[in-house]
């Protein structure tokens, strides 16, 4: 568990500014570089007009989504991807070029030492997180302390970086930030200035959020996306098995969009997921459930974690699945100061 930091290292503590992470390779190629490579300025405004800020996430959409764009005719398409693939190499690396890459990888503290140890090290980032549990079970606390101790300075395993919060469910408490702030020794005022927050009412707004998220991580050093919770919304706008493929392919759109930002911005999303019964859950099991959101939201997911109530504040984190870590649990505690080790 983290300590407060003593008051003079507290007065170090600066929050990053742009300059401060340019030291590391830049992730991704600004979109504005195509126009050196000879497309016309005002087609690269359709671009950023329709949220595509980098040649990284350019990329990243099919020519039929690209020629949707009003004013984009399939020739001038042709001619921006093929600038595009000039600019980034979205080709083959090798196994030792890919694990130099990994090294871009940050993770971020919890809060909790047990819980870091789970997940090898923190939050990470480039990949998503899910947590899913019955109301009460911690998501939403650890939420809040990862707004704070992703702007903690990597040397302090945090993100240097700012939080972006799409809140579907209401349950984003800026006070609530204030004493995890102070727990961490960084100025509350500046913590809150570092987090841009969203209230999502529909599933659209849910998404149009979103696209909206590219032109602010192509200026300013973001290093996490939370959205508590992924699924709620769909739940309310889409009712009955009639409009379950709707909704599920809907959803899909939504987790892809989420699985483009994290890798194009090396940012780590966070989301929360809700759970639902599960008749089928056998005989053997007490209580049976399981998350919301089926296979779509499970093959999205990189690594799941399940949370549960323990005794009083302790509550019980077991990794569900994941590429790289060993199914096993710990315990923490929820606390004034957020997310912390359990006591004995």
């Amino acid at each position: 568990m983290i300590g407060t930091l003593k008051a003079e290292e507290a007065s170090q503590l600066q929050l990053v500014e742009r300059e401060d992470i340019d030291d590391e390779e830049d992730l991704f190629e600004a979109i504005d570089k195509l126009i050196t490579a000879g497309i016309n300025a005002g087609d690269v405004k359709k671009l950023q007009d329709a949220g595509i800020y980098t040649c990284n996430g350019l990329m990243m959409h099919t020519k039929k989504n690209l020629t949707g764009i009003k004013g984009l005719s399939e020739a001038k398409v042709d001619k921006i991807c093929e600038a595009a693939e000039k600019i980034v190499n979205f080709g083959y690396i090798t196994g030792s070029d890919a694990l130099l890459k990994r090294k871009s990888v940050i993770r971020i503290t919890t809060g909790s030492q047990a819980l870091d140890e789970l997940l090898g090290g923190g939050i990470e980032t480039s990949a998503i997180t899910e947590a899913f549990g019955e109301f009460r079970s911690g998501k939403t606390q650890l939420a809040h302390t990862l707004c704070v101790s992703t702007q903690l300075p990597t040397n302090m395993r945090g993100g240097s970086g700012k939080v972006a919060y799409i809140d579907t469910e209401g349950t984003f408490r800026p006070d609530r930030v204030i004493p995890i702030a102070e727990r961490f020794g960084m100025d509350p005022g500046a913590v809150l200035d570092n987090i841009v927050y969203a209230r999502a009412y529909t599933y659209e707004h849910q998404y149009n959020l979103l696209l909206g998220l590219a032109a602010k991580m192509s200026e300013e050093p973001f290093r996490l996306l939370i959205v508590d919770s992924v699924i709620a919304l769909f739940r309310v706008d889409f009712t009955g098995r009639g409009e379950l493929a709707e909704r599920q392919q809907k959803l899909a759109q939504m987790l892809s969009r989420l699985t483009k930002i994290a890798e194009e911005f090396n940012v780590a999303v966070y989301m929360t997921n809700q759970v639902i019964a599960d008749p089928g859950g056998g005989v053997f099991i007490s209580d049976p459930k399981k998350p919301a959101g089926g296979h779509v939201l499970a093959h999205a997911a990189t690594i799941r974690l399940m949370f549960r109530k323990g005794k009083g504040e302790q509550r019980v984190c077991k990794v569900f699945d994941a590429p790289n870590l060993p199914e096993a649990e710990y315990v923490f505690q929820i606390t004034p100061g957020g997310i912390a080790d359990a006591k004995d």
